[in-house]
């Protein structure tokens, strides 16, 4: 079955064409990612299987444009994939944010667009760019069966203590006001490899899966389920991210909203656009151009990578008390697979758990690898997440199922 897997972040457009043939045996024809999207230089990247790489630097203005580009890679005469774009078979989307209506893979309806749509105030940053990446396949590729995974799918086994916020309860029961988190797909996914990868059981272990890019959260899991997650009732919540504030406290909002004169819509644009990385260091949201101003000597943006940092430690510390112990700590996304020095940083403070990095391992880049000694008491790994192969095996299997 041939599957075009769409997994839109808050900035970026990763893409996939694979050929299922079951869940371990498929092949993956083309792959790529629109980045840098709503910034003034966007990259277009496309990499037909067995082809030279091609890369593109062009402006990206939104989600929309970034979708009409894909396709047209995929379709290009000499270079394209595709004879057209009718050899799609079933496209996966992955989606941010689905509340608690849902706790698995669904097959696109208007009903389901519709919770989607609902739950986009939850994650203002991602549900509209899904939304307009799933009504963009639908208009070019009527009939065929389009089916949604969701990151919060994983979440779901957080027990109630962890969920829910000190609010009164009945804003629970009448607005569905929990914490939900992001990234599910991810954190499921390198926890099961990476515990494989290092001779663990997932459904024995405690893992603290750190999923690190433009949008960061961590994630506790013990016994192969989510028992905490750094994100909240949207993304917005834990760490220091691109263009996120992460924590703050209410009063704070309330505060600036009275001194600036601001509606809350613009202040969410504030937390949720002009925050993060992008706010102190005042010139980027981009972590590979924060880390050379940083080298650099800008003081700004070193503080911005030190908080980022110090985040990652806290939130990991957290979690290791919250489970009594941790045997394995996971980077993965785009920061946390490419940045040696900051996984480094941040082992370093765990050597009290008799945590012992391997320097030569950890410089690694892209490639699943153990970057602890034989001998450390606890395991720490390198695992490039595949989102994309998650949401093909839950595309296929929802579309085979409902042909039956």
């Amino acid at each position: 079955m041939i599957i075009l897997v769409i997994n839109c972040g808050s900035s970026s457009i990763k893409y996939q064409l694979l050929d299922m043939k079951s869940d371990d045996v498929y092949d993956v024809i083309a792959k790529g990612i629109a980045e840098k999207i709503g910034l003034p230089a966007g990259i277009l990247q496309y990499a037909p299987s067995g082809a030279e790489k091609i890369v593109k630097d062009l402006p990206i203005p939104d989600h929309k444009v970034g979708m009409e580009l894909i396709l047209a890679e995929l379709t290009a005469p000499g270079t394209g994939v595709l004879k057209s774009l009718e050899d799609i078979e079933a496209v996966g989307h992955r989606i941010v944010q689905g509340g608690d209506f849902f706790s698995g893979s669904v097959l696109v309806t208007d009903d389901v667009l519709d919770k989607i749509a609902f739950c986009a105030d939850f994650a203002p940053l991602h549900n509209p760019a899904h939304l307009l990446g799933i009504r963009a396949m639908q208009a070019v590729l009527p009939t065929v069966p389009q089916v949604v995974t969701f990151d919060t799918a994983f979440h779901q086994t957080m027990p109630s203590y962890a969920y829910m916020y000190g609010l009164p309860y009945e804003y629970y029961e009448k607005f569905r006001v929990r914490r939900y988190g992001a990234h599910g797909t991810s954190h499921q996914y390198v926890a099961g490899v990476g515990a494989k990868f290092c001779g663990l059981n997932v459904n024995t272990s405690k893992i603290i899966t750190c999923h690190l890019g433009a949008g960061s959260s961590i994630c506790a899991i013990q016994n192969g389920k989510c028992v905490d997650t750094s994100m909240g009732f949207s993304p917005l919540e834990g760490m220091i991210m691109g263009t996120r504030v992460g924590n703050i406290d209410a009063n704070a909002v309330i505060y600036l909203e009275n001194k600036l004169g601001v509606t809350p819509d613009e202040m969410s644009v504030i937390l949720n656009r002009k925050s993060g990385f992008l706010g102190v260091s005042t010139k980027t949201s981009d972590a590979r151009e924060l880390n050379d101003l940083a080298n650099s000597g800008d003081p700004k943006a070193k503080l911005a990578l030190k908080k980022f940092t110090y985040d990652i430690i806290k939130n990991i510390g957290s979690y290791v008390a919250a489970m009594n112990g941790v045997d394995l700590i996971v980077f993965t996304g785009g920061i946390g697979e490419h940045n040696s020095r900051l996984r480094r940083r941040v082992l370093e403070n765990f050597s009290y758990l008799g945590l012992k990095v391997d320097y030569e391992a950890n410089v690694a880049s892209g490639e699943d690898t153990v970057i602890t000694t034989e001998d450390s008491k606890v395991k720490a790994a390198l695992i490039c997440t595949n989102e994309e192969l998650v949401i093909a095996r839950d595309t296929m299997h929802l579309v085979l199922d409902n042909q039956d």
